[in-house]
Parts: C-alpha cells; sequence; structure tokens
C-alpha cells in the first residue's frame, strides 16, 4: 500500500473527499447515461433491435439488481479487505464492465456489462460514506462531506444526460459507445488515487492494526500521535469498540427477522442496521430513481411538448442536483433529522398536489402548473433526502459492524431501485395518474419513520451516536500518552490497552 506521506491534515481529508465524490459521479453518470440511448437507433441496430416488452426494462434494472446483491455480498467481505479496497474493487470492475457495454453487439453481452457495472456501485455506494465519515476528524466534517458526495452523485446524472443528448445527434455507433465508455474516466481516477490514500483509523483500530491506525489519526489531524486530540479520538474509538463487543455477546441474528422490533442488544445494533437498511428503501419508494430514470417518460405523461422534453428532462436532472448545494452549507446547522423530517413533509404535500393536479382534465395552465411543481418537489428531494441518508445510515452504524450498515444501506438502495425501475413504466402506462398514489405514501412513510425512529447525530463523535439508542453514556478513564519518540508506557498498545475501561453511566 503506498500512501502519500506529503499530505496531511485538511489537505488529506479534502483529497478524500474529492476522490469519494468521483467515485459516486461515476455512479450517478452510469445511472443517467444508458436512459439517453435506449431508444437511438444505432444502439437499438447494434443489439439487435428488440421487441419484447420486457428486454429493454430487463437491460436498465439489471445494473440495479446487480449492485443490490453485490451490497449484501460485500457485507461478508468488507471487513476483511476495508473501506479502501471496496472503493478500489468497484472502480476495477466498473472499467471492465464499461468496456464490455461499449463494445457491445448484443442484448447478452450488454447485460453482462451491467452486471459488471452494478457490482461495482455496489462496492462503492456501500464504501464510499463510510470511509468519508470514518475519516472526518472535525464533528462538523462528516456533514459537508456527505453532501459533496450527494452533489457530485446527482450532477452525473445531468452529465450523462448532456453528453447523450450531444452525441445522439449523430447516427452511427461512437453516437452511444462514446458516452458508455467515458464512465472510465471516473473510475480509473479514483482507483488510482484511492491506491495511495490510507484506509480510516477506525477500521485499522477494528482490526487490531493499532500502530497503523494511530499513525493515520495522527497524519489526519496534522498533530504528533502523543498529541491530546489524537489520544482522545484514539481513546474514544477503543472505548467504543470494547462497549460494542460486549453488546455483540447479547447479539442473536434471528432478531433481524424481527427488522428490529424485538432488539435486546444493549445499544441497539439491530434495529441501528435495519434503520441502514430502511430508510433508503424509503428514499426510493418517495420517488428518487422513479424520477432520474424516466424524466422524459413522466414529463411527456403531463402533457409536455415533444420538442420540449428532452429540454426540461436535462433541466429538471439540473435542479436535482442543484438541490444538494445548500446541504452542503446547512446541514450542520439544522441537524440530519430536522433536514429529513421537515423535507419528508414538505414533499409529501408537493406531491400530492401533483398527484391532484395529474389526475384532473388537463389544461395548458394545468400541465404546466404540473411540471413546476416536480421541479420544487426535486429540488426539495436532493437537499432534504438524497444526501442526507448517506450520511446519517454510515452514522448511526456501530464501528464493528459498520461495514454492515454499508452494506444494508446500499442494499435497500437498490432493492428498492430495481423494483420502481423495472415496475415504474409498466405502471405509468398502465396505471395513469393512480401509479402517484404509490408515491404519495412513499412520503408519508418517510415522515412516520423519521419521526418515531431517527434520532439526531449531528453534533456528535461517531463514537457518541453508539449511546443515543441507549440510556448510558460514555465515560473513560485517562490513558497515559505515548512519549516524545511514540512509545507507549508499559507497552499498552500491545496489551490492547488496558488502562482504557468502560463505564456505563446510568
Amino acid at each position: 500500500m503506498g500512501f502519500l506521506p506529503e499530505i496531511r491534515g485538511r489537505s488529506l481529508y479534502a483529497l478524500m473527499k474529492f476522490i469519494c465524490g468521483c467515485s459516486f459521479m461515476m455512479y450517478g453518470y452510469d445511472a443517467g447515461v444508458l436512459g439517453g440511448v435506449l431508444l437511438h437507433k444505432p444502439f437499438l441496430d447494434a443489439i439487435g433491435n428488440p421487441t419484447g416488452v420486457y428486454i429493454i426494462p430487463m437491460i436498465s434494472a439489471s445494473y440495479s439488481l446487480a449492485a443490490c446483491v453485490t451490497s449484501f455480498f460485500v457485507a461478508f467481505v468488507a471487513f476483511k479487505i476495508g473501506r479502501r479496497g471496496t472503493i478500489i474493487l468497484g472502480c476495477v470492475v466498473a472499467v471492465i464492465g464499461s468496456v464490455i457495454q461499449s463494445s457491445s453487439y448484443s442484448v447478452a453481452q450488454l447485460i453482462v456489462g451491467r452486471i459488471c457495472t452494478g457490482f461495482a456501485i455496489g462496492c462503492i455506494s456501500s464504501a464510499a460514506p463510510t470511509y468519508l465519515a470514518e475519516t472526518g476528524i472535525e464533528i462538523g466534517d462528516r456533514g459537508p462531506a456527505n453532501a459533496l458526495n450527494a452533489i457530485m452523485l446527482i450532477s452525473g446524472v445531468p452529465l450523462a444526460y448532456w453528453i447523450d443528448y450531444g452525441f445522439t445527434k449523430m447516427q452511427n455507433q461512437p453516437s452511444w459507445r462514446i458516452p458508455i465508455v467515458f464512465q472510465c474516466v471516473f473510475a480509473i481516477i479514483s482507483g488510482v488515487c484511492m491506491w495511495f490514500l490510507p484506509d480510516t483509523p477506525r477500521w485499522y483500530y477494528a482490526r487490531n492494526r493499532l500502530e497503523e491506525g494511530d499513525a493515520i489519526l495522527a497524519r489526519l489531524n496534522d498533530l504528533p500521535i502523543y498529541s491530546p486530540e489524537v489520544q482522545q479520538t484514539r481513546q474514544e474509538i477503543m472505548l467504543a469498540i470494547e462497549a460494542e463487543l460486549e453488546a455483540t455477546a447479547s447479539l442473536q441474528w434471528k432478531q433481524f427477522l424481527t427488522m428490529g422490533i424485538i432488539d435486546r442488544t444493549p445499544m441497539k445494533i439491530v434495529r441501528r442496521l435495519c434503520i441502514c437498511f430502511w430508510l433508503p428503501m424509503i428514499r426510493e419508494w418517495m420517488g428518487s430513481s422513479l424520477m432520474a430514470y424516466y424524466s422524459s417518460v413522466i414529463l411527456s405523461g403531463i402533457g409536455a411538448r415533444p420538442s420540449l422534453v428532452s429540454l426540461l428532462s436535462g433541466i429538471l436532472n439540473i435542479f436535482f442536483a442543484l438541490g444538494c448545494v445548500p446541504l452542503y452549507f446547512t446541514i450542520e446547522r439544522f441537524g440530519r433529522r430536522s433536514v429529513l423530517l421537515y423535507g419528508a413533509i414538505a414533499m409529501t404535500i408537493l406531491i400530492t398536489i401533483f398527484t391532484i393536479l395529474v389526475a384532473v382534465p388537463p389544461t395548458p395552465s394545468i400541465q404546466w402548473a404540473s411540471i413546476g411543481v416536480i421541479f420544487i418537489f426535486l429540488f426539495v428531494f436532493g437537499y432534504a433526502w438524497q444526501g442526507c441518508v448517506w450520511l446519517y445510515c454510515s452514522e448511526i452504524a456501530p464501528l464493528e459492524y459498520r461495514h454492515i450498515g454499508g452494506a444494508a444501506t446500499a442494499t435497500g438502495e437498490w432493492l428498492m431501485t430495481f423494483l420502481t425501475v423495472f415496475a415504474g413504466p409498466i405502471g405509468l402506462t398502465n396505471v395513469g395518474w393512480k401509479f402517484w398514489i404509490w408515491v404519495v405514501s412513499g412520503n408519508l412513510v418517510a415522515v412516520i419513520f423519521v419521526f418515531f425512529l431517527c434520532p439526531e447525530t449531528g453534533g456528535k463523535t461517531l463514537e457518541q451516536v453508539d449511546f443515543l439508542f441507549t440510556n448510558h453514556k460514555l465515560a473513560f478513564k485517562n490513558v497515559d500518552a505515548p512519549d516524545m519518540e511514540g512509545h507507549y508506557p508499559g507497552n499498552e498498545i500491545e496489551e490492547k490497552d488496558k488502562k482504557v475501561e468502560v463505564e456505563h453511566v446510568n
């Protein structure tokens, strides 16, 4: 593993944010790029002009299904290879998948490429938010970092759309192959740069690689290992690990079958991991991927002129991305719970108004009002739920199970995305405006879920979040700091920090 010793402190964290954001931009780009060429004649000619009603939806949905399955299995390997290793693996497979797709001459080859890319995005979406959360040194780091991730993620969708829009003016094979293979740029930048970055200090400590954890923690703080700031963070991490290991003794995996309703673990490990699964699943139920994948279909369905549909679709996705921008500046001020809760309330009102507008007999005024409501809805969506969900789930997952929490988050995201992408166009075609009642119900569920199950995590360290779900507080005694040469008195590192104790204070 090659580190970059000349980059430390805030410069190092800024590079980490950029690399994770770049990998998420690939995620957004890949989610949108195929939609812009699905009806392009050279593309259809290359794959044999399929006529089956389920073939095109299956090509689109195979990506989401592969990401869902991958996210589930990542839970079993991510702790061994680390957050960094999982991201690198995803970038490597993304290059392979995009090359297979861009060279396709059959539906089967295209689906294989989509599955490879889905595998890659499953890895990246499981690990990148956790990587950002665990490398943040200051309490206020996590919110803006994940907001930037969301901005770059959603920006990838309109970027893909406009690249498609430009290239599909041509009527040749490169007109669709170049946009698809372009995602390699994001994967190569992310994978190569991540190779030279360290993993998170919390992962090193959880793997009992204490010296490496100390070195990275000191590097991120740009302070000596023996400094009080580094030692305080180190103590909190080690205490959280000890407390979670104690809580694991009461962990029974059959409790997961109750979706967290029955949770006898002292730190509510089961409930927290179930929240990681359900929160992104609810977000997709609220209409996230439906809007991103089928904006053209939705706009056509509410009466937008064909000459305006392409232009409005591109602008709509830009509004989605712009909605994420204010989150970067306000997430630490307003808090995660407030953003999620009040955002869901606003979105419920907006999508209800939209449903009423598309249900009544159309007039030009009603059609433009419907389009305006959708624009506002997606702006609020980008602000309140697109980035905040990734952040919240990465914060509430316990350290020893954070790889499982990341996998659960991505699994919930991609399972519902698969269902939405596959069933969405069928529902819009066969059910009409009544399909939007399903989306309204998802927004209502979001309000109820956040109000009753999601405590505020803002303004707390990751270790303090552990104790939000209990009636106990985290307390610790002083631990001797290493001397000026970085040596620990009594060889405490090798003896698993015998002086560090966990006290549960009622």
